[in-house]
């Protein structure tokens, strides 16, 4: 049996309709979705399934994303025991990995990623904020700008570390907006300000740490599989341990492709679980020597364990 990760995608990768094929085909995921309808009093079927509004704001959004991901996973392992030499996830998704790795019940999980989004849109409510794509730029000189523009008054912070030439910034939005024509006269192929009213990982949620950190204490269990945190890149396995960095990681950035690179060449390969195939394609760039497997619906499960045992 080969070694493998689990890795888990984020913010960004939603789109109406997802889970619906493990919905349909599947008493595990009719079974989670509507435990999880009853523990939020949201639809979630509606939610999933159904064009609205709501799918795209972040507290509706991140339990939606960390639902199908758990959705997927627990399927896997209802047909397949292979354990992970470790999981990660990324932003959000870290909290999916902890769902798979034993540190968190997914209903539990559910209600605190919804209680996180509500920290996050609260903390940023009357700051403009906002996010900022960067392409083909290095992250040392991504760095010294936002570092020199802090100085001058301006808050702008790197937030994502995709991979290289991808970064994302977060901060005020008018304040990234500015920064367009610099970013593009130090060398980057495209800046573009994201549509986005949440700045992620950054200081501007400092006051969402503090309200987050009692959900974190009453629902983390006390050991768990190992799982690599976007802080620092490096595994955790205890509930001390998460508590810190799952606060730090607010306002942190994400350092992904970081996470990616110094863990991959200890397994065969990683297998993503949700929506999409966002890390898959991150993975691509980042370590070409370890293939990313995805799990996205019952067609790609079955593809999935076929290669495992092959």
């Amino acid at each position: 049996m080969k070694k493998v990760a689990f890795i888990f995608p984020g913010q960004g990768s939603q789109s109406v309709g997802m889970g619906k094929d493990f919905f349909e085909n599947s008493e595990i995921a009719k079974e989670m979705i509507n435990k999880a309808s009853e523990r939020l009093n949201i639809d979630f079927e509606k939610l999933l399934f159904e064009e609205n509004d709501k799918l795209g704001q972040t507290q509706y959004t991140q339990p939606a994303i960390l639902l199908v991901s758990s959705i997927a996973n627990a399927i896997f392992k209802d047909r397949c025991d292979i354990k992970p030499e470790f999981l990660l996830g990324h932003s959000l998704g870290e909290f999916s990995a902890l769902v798979s790795a034993g540190a968190l019940d997914y209903l539990d999980a559910v209600e605190l990623v919804y209680k996180r989004g509500q920290f996050m849109t609260e903390a940023c409510s009357n700051g403009g904020a906002g996010m900022m794509a960067l392409v083909g730029i290095d992250d040392k000189t991504v760095e010294d700008i936002c570092e020199a523009k802090r100085e001058e008054g301006k808050q702008v912070w790197p937030a994502n570390y995709n991979q290289d030439g991808q970064l994302v910034l977060a901060g005020i939005k008018a304040d990234l907006e500015s920064l367009v024509d610099t970013f593009k006269e130090a060398g980057a192929k495209r800046a573009i300000v994201l549509d986005m009213s949440v700045a992620s990982h950054c200081e501007l949620l400092t006051s969402a740490v503090e309200n987050l950190k009692p959900y974190l204490e009453e629902y983390l269990k006390d050991e768990f599989l190992p799982v690599i945190s976007n802080v620092t890149a490096k595994e955790y396995t205890t509930k001390d341990e998460a508590i810190e960095l799952l606060s730090s990681q607010l306002t942190s950035p994400v350092k992904y492709k970081q996470s990616i690179a110094a863990n991959a060449s200890k397994i065969d390969a990683f297998i993503e679980f949700g929506n999409g195939v966002v890390l898959k394609g991150l993975n691509r760039k980042i370590c070409k020597g370890t293939p990313t497997l995805n799990i996205s619906d019952m067609t790609s499960l079955e593809k999935v364990i076929e290669e495992l045992n092959s």
